[in-house]
């Protein structure tokens, strides 16, 4: 039986509720969502949160640059350490390590700033349809698995498995059977339940979400998938910059493209935007894209 949407959000922010160990020194769960290793927007968006509580009220983040160094492990708690770099009158910097086994497995910057007025100008928003009427992800991963002749049981809970965002791809993209084409996607999104009205933890979801479907943008020219025989995904670092305030909570279209590929990695950019058309999130992404004949 499918978890409630409530229930399923409930969860991811008890993930991004951090322990407290010491001061700069948190400790966070984690969550199987059917790969082999931990989901990399969960770690990113723990150590958005990790460096946001640091910072002093005020100030919210404005971009972050991490790089995955080491497969999660899903069993095991990750303690991020915080380190204070800078407190500037308007900019903040942190970087935090999430550690397992006494070894770090992501690394990031973060970069912090108090609201402040300038100019303004932003990429025009993609014409595509609306969220409404388009199929969910969870319903398309069933429907995929469902016209499969014989689907291994590990498979069918790994497709399963129910995430806390609602995703509707504009052009759903089988990855049980990929096809080749244009190395663009275009996704809705949104929490599938309210979120309390803290702009950093809006943030942070955002951080956690930003990671969905990027990586498979790089392998939509070539007709392969995360579940193609022989191959190898992994995140290898993550680019976000934040553009205002925004609300996680309601629809955001994810307008993904990859402009090359190359030595085993794809390269992926995102621009995220409102309903209404504003900018909100810019995402690159680089990532492991290796290939190995059985």
């Amino acid at each position: 039986m499918a978890d409630k949407p409530e229930a399923l959000v409930a969860d991811l922010l008890a993930q991004l509720d951090l322990e407290v160990l010491e001061d700069r020194l948190f400790r966070g769960s984690s969550r199987n969502l059917g790969g082999r290793s931990v989901f990399g927007g969960q770690v990113a968006g723990q150590a958005m949160v990790a460096a946001t509580r640091t910072v002093e009220p005020g100030r919210l983040a404005h971009s972050m640059h991490g790089y995955f160094l080491r497969p999660g492990d899903m069993d095991k708690a990750i303690v991020y350490e915080v380190d204070n770099i800078r407190d500037g009158r308007s900019f903040a910097a942190r970087r935090v390590q999430a550690i397992q086994h006494g070894r770090p497995i992501f690394s990031m910057l973060a970069s912090f700033h108090a609201a402040e007025d300038g100019y303004v100008h932003q990429a025009e928003m993609p014409d595509v349809p609306g969220p409404e009427g388009l199929a969910s992800h969870d319903e398309l991963r069933h429907a995929w698995v469902d016209a499969l002749d014989r689907v291994p049981e590990s498979l069918r809970e790994a497709v399963g498995r129910e995430v806390a965002i609602d995703l509707r791809p504009v052009h759903p993209w089988n990855m049980l059977a990929p096809d080749r084409r244009e190395p663009k996607q275009y996704v809705w999104f949104r929490a599938k339940a309210a979120l309390p009205a803290d702009q950093a933890l809006h943030r942070a979801v955002l951080t956690y979400a930003s990671d969905f479907n990027l990586l498979t943008t790089a392998q939509l020219p070539h007709g392969v998938s995360f579940f193609t025989p022989g191959m190898q995904m992994a995140s290898i670092d993550h680019a976000l910059w934040f553009h205002g305030d925004l609300a996680v909570d309601d629809w955001l279209l994810y307008a993904m493209d990859s402009p090359g590929a190359q030595d085993a990695r794809g390269l992926s950019r995102g621009l995220i935007f409102t309903r209404a058309g504003r900018l909100v999130a810019s995402v690159a992404q680089e990532g492991l894209i290796r290939h190995r004949q059985q």
